[in-house]
């Protein structure tokens, strides 16, 4: 008899899946490609942005409402540290191609 998978393992496993892929992933990409990286990975992390300001904007009233809010404001955080991170990495890597005096 073959019995179900409980969800929250199937998607932890995905999740330290996908951990594993993306740091392999990155770090194997070439300096040259840092800075076009970083570009996609603040677009991405703006629309992140995005979604958190809408959980952040959830009424209190629902059930799962401060959860929700919760996730919300650490995706914020996450988010925005990962933008202000990029921009100084941009900001480094184009610095590097700069003619020195």
């Amino acid at each position: 008899m073959i019995e179900s998978i409980d969800p929250f393992v199937f998607r932890l496993a995905i999740f330290v899946l996908a951990v594993f892929v993306g740091y392999y992933v990155v770090w194997s990409v070439t300096p040259s490609l840092h800075t076009p990286l970083m570009s996609v990975t603040n677009a991405i992390s703006s629309v992140i942005v995005v979604g958190a300001l809408l959980a952040l904007g959830v009424e209190l009233s629902g059930k799962g409402a401060a959860l929700s809010r919760g996730f919300g404001f650490a995706a914020l955080l996450l988010a925005s540290v990962n933008i202000v991170g990029g921009f100084l990495v941009t900001h480094r890597m184009l610095a590097m191609y700069k003619k020195k005096k």
